[in-house]
């Protein structure tokens, strides 16, 4: 269980705990609110409640998103899962943190935007579906998710000076991870400082039981466990600084954030990230006027990251036959007999403009208006470690540029009392641009086992990599309330994305190259292609949303569905020198084809019964996402079975108590281009119980209460182990192991409000 990591011991967590929750008598500034109608857009929000139990539960942020019908994980590395909302997931949604649109710098996407956003520090979590307002939207087909940290906390008048904090830590016994929060705040009713701050750790996970056949891990003396789940353990910190100025109704803000990340292993991809640090500025300003509201908004953002092989995965590469070596001298890497490790390198730097007004045209009408900046710039290299890695470096993006401009417009129309309306279009204009690059010899093809580096940098960098996109979102949106018990909400959507800089320009179909460049963590490798065109989606969808007047039982149904043209998905690639073998590790090319996306979510809650013992209740989802190639008639890939969630929750005074039920359909539609494993059904249960007093909150829990085994289904290849960066053939790790899950769980967790 990485002994060579140092667990950080509970009391300590405790004493360097982090984030920050006001108490009763504080007030905060939240959202300008400019006119009482009820949207047409109603985005799903995340309960701060439910934000509250699952803390102690999780370090990964995406994962709050769990009970958000239609919303689910790719499973990752511990702290960085990319969320999927109706079978399209990563860059497909737009996720704004704090209004800043983050991207992961990583070829295998490793930091993605979620995982600067620690779950102590959550504010608000919103979930826009499908057909999002364009107000929110942009570059994106799948929805939108925005994420907020805790709003700025001010006296109330004649109040004085107040102080407040709060701090909390957690225990985990799956993994041994431990962690802690603190935050502290002074204001007073114009000026407000705070520190929010985090630290999380854990080792790697254990699987119910035993689910691979080798124990080696391709380092000398280290060994694992047949039912530890390899390159699953994390550490981490961060740090939030913030200022805010109030005067009347204008809010003045600047955010400070530092994310420091000394590890976190992936079990599903061939590398590691063994150094992560993002360093962050965001200046925001509202304000409230006679004519609507005003938001400006200027970011910048800068992240090096770093990657090599994690204590699971073979550090010293020898030639095909030979022995592991323990060690690898200069001498040695030099005359190409064997690497120490292989490091690669990622930095970029993303700047951020935005302005938008809220105008009230009248009682009934409300036009937005807005318009975004971004500039971001990406380079991606490998030095040299030896084995046909040499002399020189390896460029995978050099001088990458992902620049955005955008304006849109909005119109919400009451148009009576029971129809609203919402009309949007928004334009952006996205160009893209790569420097040329060169292999790690840059001077022949006969080297470095055939794998052509020269030749095809030579033909990447002949091309004309500028591109220029302009795209052009729409969305209508309508609800209209029956009566006091039904509510019927109509979307409609075109929406456009715009290829990553990893999806058009690398380059090199050598497997060790293309292996490096994978986000989905199949196990395949990838080659980028400069002329891939934007993914266009034309989105249908509908919500029939039944319920109690006053809330206090309600059932949703959503259909919906999505035709994407353009779509980015994967061919065998013409370039490789390897041939295409099915039911095995590729290398695979990106290539605009064309998709349908269809599904449905229920959900819904109710009472059950109200006694001297307390409240009892019910709720529920289920959810149905089916996605096809219309193309080659493959499936998506990594598309959520049918799955069903219920929770039966009973409170009483302090007490809050919830048994959950998971159940998963067997995945048998799969990805045959990427060689996508079956994974079989499974059903979980959950407990969680929590007692709050005034200052203190305790929280208790045990995940997969029977310790059941399972694979996830979203969860990709298991390479946590071995010698990765090979191929079965030669001696790599082998295909055919999903990742599983985690066995049984017991967690507990304690905040403390000051």
């Amino acid at each position: 269980m990485h002994k060579n990591f140092r667990r950080l011991p509970l009391a300590v967590a405790i004493s360097l705990a982090l984030p920050a929750l006001a108490l009763a008598q504080e007030t905060t500034l939240g959202r300008i609110v400019v006119t009482g109608s009820a949207t047409a857009a109603s985005p799903t929000e995340v309960a701060p409640g439910t934000v509250q139990a699952l803390r102690p539960a999780t370090s990964d942020t995406a994962s709050l998103l769990r009970d958000v019908p239609g919303v689910s994980t790719y499973g990752a590395g511990g702290m960085s899962s990319l969320p999927v909302i109706r079978g399209l997931a990563d860059d497909r949604i737009r996720i704004k943190v704090d209004g800043m649109d983050l991207i992961a710098t990583c070829p295998n996407h490793m930091n993605p935007a979620l995982s600067y956003l620690d779950p102590a520090n959550v504010g608000l979590l919103e979930v826009y579906p499908g057909v999002s307002p364009v107000s929110v939207g942009g570059d994106s087909i799948a929805g939108t998710i925005v994420a907020e940290s805790k709003a700025p906390v001010f006296a109330k008048a004649g109040q004085g000076v107040v102080k407040t904090g709060e701090l909390g830590a957690f225990y985990r016994s799956n993994g041994d991870a431990v962690g802690g929060s603190f935050a502290a705040t002074l204001a007073n009713e114009a000026f407000s400082v705070s520190y929010v701050g985090s630290i999380a750790e854990s080792d790697n996970y254990e699987a119910a039981r035993n689910f691979k056949t080798s124990r080696e891990t391709g380092r000398i003396g280290h060994a694992l466990p047949l039912d530890e789940v390899g390159s699953s353990a994390y550490k981490s910190r961060n740090h939030d600084l913030g200022f805010a100025f109030k005067g009347g109704d204008h809010l003045l803000e600047a955010k400070i954030g530092l994310q420091d990340l000394p590890y976190q292993l992936y079990p599903n991809q061939r590398m590691d990230m063994l150094e992560n640090e993002q360093l962050r500025l965001n200046l925001r300003y509202t304000g409230a006027f006679d004519w609507g509201a005003l938001e400006m908004r200027a970011y910048r953002e800068k992240v090096d990251h770093f990657m090599d092989f994690g204590a699971d995965k073979r550090f010293i590469y020898t030639k095909i036959g030979e022995p592991p070596r323990s060690e690898c001298t200069q001498a040695q890497q030099a005359a190409g007999i064997c690497a120490s490790g292989m490091p690669m390198y990622s930095e970029s730097r993303n700047t951020g403009l935005v302005l938008k007004a809220d105008l009230g045209l009248s009682e009934t009408d409300l036009l937005r208006l807005g318009a975004e900046l971004q500039r971001y710039t990406l380079d991606d290299w490998w030095p040299p470690s030896g084995l046909g890695m040499s002399p020189e470096t390896f460029w995978n993006v050099r001088d990458g540029e992902r620049n955005r401009a955008g304006i849109f417009a909005e119109w919400e129309k009451q148009v009576s009392a029971q129809w609203t309306t919402l009309a949007g279009i928004r334009y952006e204009r996205v160009k893209t641009n790569a420097g040329e690059v060169q292999g790690y010899d840059p001077t022949t093809d006969a080297k470095h086992m055939n794998s052509m580096q020269k030749s095809e940098a030579d033909a990447f960098n002949r091309l004309d990599r500028k591109r220029t996109d302009d795209n052009v979102d729409l969305s209508l949106l309508a609800r209209y309330t029956h009566d006091e018990n039904l509510d019927v909400e109509f979307g409609l959507a075109r929406k456009l994305r715009s290829p990553n800089l990893y999806e058009r320009y690398t380059w090199s179909s050598w497997s060790m190259a293309a292996l490096m460049n994978n986000f989905v963590g199949d196990g395949n490798g990838y080659v980028g292609k400069v002329g891939l065109k934007p993914e266009k989606a034309h989105t249908v969808s509908a919500t029939f949303d039944w319920h109690a007047a006053d809330r206090n039982w309600e059932f949703k149904a959503t259909p919906y569905l999505t035709y994407v043209s353009d779509y980015i998905d994967a061919i065998p690639s013409p370039l490789s020198y390897r041939s295409y073998t099915p039911g095995s590790f590729n290398v695979l090319q990106f290539e605009n084809q064309s998709a349908r996306l269809y599904g449905i979510e229920l959900s819904g809650r109710m009472p059950l019964a109200s006694t001297e013992f307390g409240e009892l209740g019910l709720r529920g989802q289920i959810n149905y996402t089916r996605g096809k190639n219309r193309d080659s008639g493959d499936d998506l890939y990594n598309i959520m079975p049918l799955n069903v969630k219920l929770a039966l929750t009973h409170k009483q005074g302090g007490w809050d108590n919830g048994v959950e039920f998971e159940g998963v359909k067997a995945k048998s539609k799969v990805s045959d281009v990427r060689s996508e494993l079956q994974t079989p059904g499974y059903a979980l249960t959950h407990l969680r119980t929590s007692y709050s007093w005034k200052s203190l909150r305790v929280d208790f829990g045990i995940e997969n209460l029977f310790d059941k085994f399972y694979y996830l289904p979203l969860g990709g290849a298991y390479l946590g182990q071995g010698t990765t960066m090979r191929l079965p053939a030669n001696g790599g790790a082998p295909y055919g192991i999903a990742v599983p899950g985690a066995g049984r769980s017991v967690y507990a967790g304690i905040n403390y409000k000051f």
